[in-house]
């Protein structure tokens, strides 16, 4: 057969239809509103803090880098002895813990310059607290703060306190005054106990304390212990674990 004899064969290739091509604008959209609507969220959860958290989360966005040295293992939180529900910043704990370091410095300062005040001074002791500056007022081998089984001040008492109530009366924080006695059992009778008399000596403590300096409603309790929170556990009986504290608490922030 002849090479032009052969027929020529055509042949057409059909596309086939397929769906319209989108692209991934969609993807785009759908991750915008999914970012917003977390952000959303977290303002809203940020709106619901308190104070301390939010500015935790403030200082983290001013300095991330400052923020998660400070608070690396456990941070301010660790730092602080106080509870959880008072959670505080570092920077504000500091500053109150130097406030009543200041105070308890002033008031030996004052102290030291009262003549029949200098021997009673290792009968004051002041500590920091999870609480604030706790200032103790502690018996020894004699009753020098109150008459023996009753809640009568004396003068030395009244001095101490009088001088105390000055100092606190310059500040805002709120004061809480304790009374606490030894293991022994009261004996006046007529269902009277420890717990009476401890109660009405932190009393006597706070009329002193509003006399000389503290303002109105600066006192937010009293609590009469008894012998329930001993100084000196290992001697119920010592003389040590009669005593009034006086109970600064760091101011709220």
């Amino acid at each position: 057969m002849n090479q032009k004899d052969v027929p020529i064969r055509i042949v057409k290739k059909i596309k086939k239809g397929h769906a319209a091509h989108h692209g991934g604008a969609w993807k785009v959209a759908y991750a915008d509103f999914v970012t917003a609507m977390m952000a959303l969220f977290i303002v809203l959860w940020i709106v619901g803090q308190s104070k301390q958290v939010k500015e935790y989360v403030a200082q983290y966005f001013k300095d991330p880098g400052a923020f998660m040295e400070n608070t690396k293992g456990g941070g301010a939180f660790e730092k602080s002895d106080m509870s959880v529900g008072e959670r505080v910043t570092e920077e504000f704990l500091k500053r109150q813990q130097q406030q009543m370091k200041d105070l308890a410095e002033k008031i030996e300062q004052e102290m030291s310059k009262t003549e029949n005040l200098k021997n009673m001074m290792k009968q004051i002791k002041m500590e920091l607290t999870k609480e604030g500056l706790r200032i103790e007022l502690v018996e020894e081998s004699q009753s020098f703060f109150f008459d023996v089984g009753t809640s009568h001040l004396k003068n030395e008492a009244v001095l101490i306190l009088s001088l105390i109530a000055k100092e606190l009366g310059k500040l805002p924080n709120n004061v809480v005054v304790e009374g606490h006695t030894d293991s022994r059992p009261y004996t006046g009778g007529n269902g009277y106990t420890n717990f009476e008399l401890s109660a009405e000596r932190a009393n006597s403590a706070r009329r002193v304390l509003m006399d000389q300096g503290l303002k109105e409603k600066q006192i937010v309790e009293i609590r009469g212990y008894a012998d329930s929170r001993l100084r000196n556990k290992l001697n119920p009986l010592d003389d040590t674990n009669r005593r009034i504290s006086i109970l600064v608490k760091y101011d709220e922030q």
